[in-house]
C-alpha cells in the first residue's frame, strides 16, 4: 500500500509536535503570567519553565523530545552502521545527540530563577552538543551519500548547520549585551532549526525498515542483513 517506510513519518511529527508544543506554552504562560509578573512580550523558553502550571507543561514537552529525539537518534545509528567507513564518527553522533537530550531534560526539570547553575548547563549540553551533532551528520550525509540522495540532502543540512551555529553564536553576543529581547528571538529561532534539522531525517528514513527480532536463545543472534542461504543452512559436523 505505501511506496515508502512508515519510520519517514517519525522526524517530521516528531518536530511538528515539539514545536506546537513550545509555541503552546509560549501563548499559555502569555496569557496567564503576562500581567502578574510584567514578562517580556516575547518570553524566552526558560522563562516558561519556572511558573505553574505552565512549568509543568514544558517539563513533559522537554522530556517527550528528549526521549523521542533519542529514538531518532538511535534509528539513524542503526542505519549507517553498515555504511559508513569510520564507525567511530557514527558512535561520536549518537553520543553527542545524547549529550544534548541530557541537556534538554535538564532545561526542562531545573528552573531558571532556582537552579540557574544546573540550567544554563542543560542549555549549554544541548545547544553545544546539538550543533555538533548537525555538523556531523552534515558530513556523513555527503560522505555515505545513501541512494544518490547525499549530495542534495547533504547540502541543506550545511545550510541548517551553519544557520543553527549562527544562531547559537549571536545568541551568546545579544546576552552578553544584556539584549535579552532580541536574544529570546534568536533562541527561539535556533531551536525552530533543530527541529527541522531532523525532520529532514525522513528522507532517509522512507528507505528504511527497523525491525526488532526477539528470540528464546541468548547467544548473538544471526544479522538480518545475512544472505537467506546462509542462515538456513545447518552447520556441518
Amino acid at each position: 500500500m505505501w511506496n515508502f517506510s512508515l519510520w519517514a513519518l517519525l522526524p517530521p511529527v516528531y518536530s511538528v509536535c515539539s514545536a506546537a508544543g513550545l509555541w503552546a506554552i509560549l501563548d499559555e504562560l502569555l496569557n496567564y503570567i503576562l500581567h502578574k509578573y510584567s514578562i517580556l512580550p516575547f518570553s524566552s523558553l526558560s522563562v516558561a519553565g519556572n511558573f505553574p502550571p505552565v512549568s509543568c507543561i514544558f517539563s513533559e514537552v522537554t522530556n517527550l523530545a528528549a526521549f523521542v529525539g533519542f529514538i531518532i537518534a538511535v534509528l539513524r545509528y542503526v542505519q549507517l552502521r553498515h555504511r559508513i567507513d569510520k564507525p567511530w564518527l557514527n558512535v561520536c553522533c549518537l553520543v553527542a545527540f545524547s549529550v544534548a537530550c541530557f541537556g534538554m531534560t535538564l532545561v526542562g526539570n531545573f528552573q531558571l530563577f532556582t537552579k540557574e547553575m544546573i540550567h544554563n548547563l542543560g542549555t549549554f549540553l544541548a545547544f553545544g552538543a546539538g550543533t555538533l551533532f548537525c555538523w556531523m551528520q552534515s558530513y556523513i550525509t555527503l560522505k555515505v551519500n545513501l541512494n544518490n540522495e547525499g549530495k542534495k540532502v547533504g547540502i541543506i543540512r550545511v545550510l541548517l548547520s551553519g544557520s543553527i551555529t549562527a544562531c547559537v553564536i549571536l545568541y551568546i553576543c545579544l546576552m552578553s549585551q544584556g539584549l535579552h529581547m532580541h536574544a529570546t528571538q534568536c533562541q527561539w529561532s535556533l531551536v525552530m532549526f533543530f527541529f527541522i534539522f531532523l525532520g529532514t531525517f525522513a528522507i532517509e528514513f522512507r528507505h528504511s525498515r527497523f525491525d526488532i527480532v526477539c528470540t528464546d536463545n541468548c547467544q548473538r543472534p544471526v544479522c538480518l542483513s545475512e544472505p537467506l542461504t546462509e542462515m538456513s543452512t545447518p552447520n556441518q559436523l
